[in-house]
C-alpha cells in the first residue's frame, strides 16, 4: 500500500498525528509513502523494527546515496554534518564535540542553566499569563546553547527565525524551497563570519574550540566545520523547545498526572523519559538511504530508496509499552527512542535531560494552578518533517511576585 505524505501534513493530523500513525502501524509494518518529490520512500512504524534499522550498517545517513533526490534536499552544507555522515567520518566528527557533552561536563552547567531558568520565570510569575514556548521554552535552551558555543545574544533571534523556515514541513509538496534554500544561505553567511571572527579573537567557548582544532589540523575541514557548527547550534534548542512545549501540553491535558509531579518532584526525571516517549520532539522520525537492497518487516526495499524510521509510531508500538496511549509520569522504562539508538544516539541527549528536567521542575513550582488558555483547535504547530512542536502554549496561573534580587 502507498501511503500519501500529504494528510500527515495536514494541521489537524499535525496537530495529533498518533492516531494516523496507529492506523499505519497496526495495517503493516512498513508502508511505501508518496512525497510528492519523486523520491522513493517507505516508513517503518513498528519498534522491533526501527530500533533494529536505527543500527543497521546497511542504512546510510548520508543523502547522496539517495537514488533520487533533489541537490536543494542534498544540501551539500548540511550534509557534511555528523548527522549526515556514516562510520568513519561520523566517529571522526562526533569525537571532536563529544567532550564537550558528556553527562559530567553537562551537569557542570545545572547552575547556569538554574540561573537562566529562574530569570525567564521573574519576568512571567507576576503577570498570571504566558506563552510558555515563545517566553521560556525557547529562550532557554537558546541562551544555554548560544553561550555554550559562543554566539552574541543579538544574533540569536535571526538564527532562530532562518531555522524555523527550514526546518517547517520539508516535504511538503507546498513548501516554499526558495524560501528554505534562502535561509539555509543565510545560517551558511551567518556561521561563516561567525567563524572568522572566533578565529580572529578566541573565546573561551565550543566554537572557538573548534576553530582552533581545525586550524591546528585535527581533521575538520571548511565545511565541516560550519556543518558542526550548524548543527551543534540548531539541535541545541529546537528539540528541547519542542520536549518543554509538548510536555507541558501533554501534563496540561492529563491534570492527574501534572498534580501527581507536582506533588512528587522527585518523579520529574522519569517524567522527562515518560514525555519524550509519549509525544517527543521527532514525529514522525528520522530518514536513512538503503546502501543495498533490504528486506524490512517482510518488505524488500530497493537500493537507494529513502527508509523514515517513524520514531513516534514506535514510541506508541503496544506490542513494546503496555497501553502506550496512557501518560504515566512515575514510570521506570526508558525504552523510547526519541533519542534514536545506536553510533548515531543523540549527542546532545545528557543536555536536553537536564534543561528539561530543571524547567518542568521550575514550572511546577511557581505557576500555580496552571491551566491552557486557548481551545485545542486554537494550538498551531510546527512540522512535518523530522520534528514537530508547538509554536505557542498560552496559559495562565495564579500571579506571583518575582524572586527578590
Amino acid at each position: 500500500m502507498t501511503v500519501p505524505v500529504t494528510p500527515l501534513l495536514d494541521p489537524a493530523v499535525l496537530a495529533d498525528p498518533h492516531p494516523a500513525l496507529a492506523a499505519l502501524r497496526e495495517s503493516g509494518p512498513v508502508h511505501r509513502v508518496d512525497m510528492r518529490m519523486g523520491l522513493p520512500a517507505w516508513m517503518v512504524t513498528r519498534y522491533d523494527d526501527v530500533l533494529a534499522a536505527l543500527s543497521d550498517p546497511r542504512l546510510s545517513n548520508d543523502p547522496h546515496h539517495a537514488a533520487a533526490l533533489t541537490e536543494v534536499m542534498r544540501g551539500d552544507f548540511l550534509s557534511r554534518s555528523m548527522i549526515g555522515a556514516d562510520p568513519p567520518e561520523h566517529t571522526r566528527l562526533r569525537r571532536l564535540v563529544s567532550k564537550a557533552f558528556t553527562a559530567r561536563r553537562v551537569e557542570g552547567l545545572r547552575p547556569r542553566v538554574q540561573e537562566i531558568t529562574d530569570a525567564l520565570l521573574d519576568r512571567i510569575t507576576p503577570r498570571g499569563t504566558a506563552d510558555l514556548v515563545g517566553e521560556f521554552g525557547l529562550p532557554l535552551p537558546v541562551t544555554v546553547i548560544g553561550e555554550l558555543l559562543g554566539v552574541p545574544e543579538a544574533d540569536r533571534d535571526r538564527f532562530r527565525s532562518w531555522t524555523d523556515e527550514m526546518l517547517d514541513r520539508p516535504f511538503d509538496p507546498g513548501s516554499d524551497m526558495a524560501r528554505m534554500v534562502a535561509a539555509r544561505e543565510r545560517m551558511h553567511g551567518y556561521l561563516a563570519h561567525l567563524v572568522a571572527a572566533k578565529r580572529a579573537h578566541p573565546a573561551d567557548d565550543l566554537l572557538t574550540d573548534l576553530v582552533q582544532a581545525t586550524d591546528e589540523g585535527e581533521r575538520l575541514d571548511a565545511q565541516e566545520l560550519l556543518a558542526m557548527a550548524f548543527l551543534l547550534l540548531i539541535a541545541g534548542y529546537v528539540t528541547t523547545v519542542s520536549l518543554i512545549g509538548n510536555g507541558m501540553l501533554a501534563l496540561l491535558r492529563h491534570p492527574d498526572q501534572l498534580d501527581r509531579l507536582r506533588a512528587d518532584p522527585s518523579l520529574v526525571p522519569e517524567a522527562i523519559e515518560e514525555l519524550l516517549r509519549f509525544d517527543g520532539p521527532v514525529n514522525p522520525g528520522l530518514a536513512r538511504y538503503a546502501l543495498e537492497d533490504l528486506e524490512i518487516g517482510g518488505v524488500r526495499i530497493p537500493r537507494g530508496d529513502m527508509v523514515l524510521l517513524a520514531i513516534a509510531a514506535a514510541d506508541r508500538d503496544p506490542h513494546r509499552f503496555p497501553d502506550p496511549a496512557r501518560l504515566d509520569v512515575g514510570t521506570p522504562d526508558r525504552g523510547h527512542l526519541a533519542f534514536g539508538h545506536g553510533i548515531h544516539y543523540c549527542l546532545g541527549a545528557p543536555l536536553a535531560r537536564l534543561e528539561g528536567q530543571v524547567a518542568f521542575a521550575a514550572l511546577l513550582a511557581r505557576l500555580p494552578d496552571l491551566a491552557l488558555a486557548a481551545r485545542e483547535d486554537e494550538l498551531r504547530w510546527t512540522g512535518g518533517g523530522v520534528l514537530r512542536g508547538l509554536r505557542e502554549l498560552p496559559v495562565t496561573f495564579t500571579p506571583t511576585p518575582a524572586r527578590a534580587g
